[in-house]
């Protein structure tokens, strides 16, 4: 099970994150996130532990500002949060060949899981949110009994308001998420992570047989 830690912007806590070697680091692009780093000039990933992956997220941006983020920020991957169509992922994905895309879908009381068919084409991953007043971090999980009936070949991301405690959670349920993506939990204020949290998940994770 793999670790993405979202939402870096201030570049010592970058690097103090980075030490830990989580397997995905994110950077939020969407100026109405607390968590937005696009007006700072890109950190000096050259300090980040080898072999990060650097995923931008994104929500409904144009296409020409997510090409120019890729290249300031030498991402590795887009993480599409908002509404954005089947065909502007694939017109991203066939424009930077060898970028990885996640798409991210909302889910609320309920879900109909027909809705990411379409992108499973042109996609790498989907992620999986709360539905909030917020595309993301809104710091609350949403009911795991809804992904008793996703299609088990689906990659995908875990994200909604999780922290250390839930790490065990996800195994218990029965859930086989590529990747746990953990955000506004693990902050002592929105964009600074709390090294020591961070630690404490990436030392339970190393140390557990899932």
């Amino acid at each position: 099970m793999k670790l993405k830690i979202c939402g870096m912007r201030d570049p010592e806590n970058i690097r103090a994150v980075g030490r830990l070697a989580p397997d995905y680091m994110g950077f939020i692009f969407y100026p109405k996130s607390p968590r937005y780093i696009g007006e700072m000039p890109p950190p000096d990933f050259r300090t980040l532990t080898r072999g990060i992956k650097r995923v931008g997220v994104f929500v409904d941006e144009e296409m020409a500002v997510v090409k120019e983020r890729i290249r300031d920020f030498d991402l590795h991957m887009v993480q599409l949060h908002g509404k954005e169509p089947v065909e502007y992922c694939r017109k991203l994905g066939q424009d930077k060949p060898g970028l990885e895309l996640i798409k991210v879908f909302s889910i609320g009381d309920t879900f109909a899981w027909d809705q990411i068919a379409p992108y499973l084409e042109v996609v790498d991953f989907v992620l999986f949110d709360t539905k909030g007043k917020y595309p993301g971090g809104n710091g609350v999980t949403f009911d795991w009994q809804l992904l008793e009936t996703l299609p088990k070949e689906v990659p995908y991301f875990l994200s909604g308001g999780l922290d250390v405690h839930h790490v065990k959670a996800v195994v218990n349920a029965g859930l086989k998420p590529y990747a746990l993506d953990v955000n506004s939990r693990f902050e002592s204020a929105p964009g600074i992570k709390d090294v020591d949290k961070v630690r404490q998940l990436t030392q339970l994770l190393s140390n557990s047989k899932f």
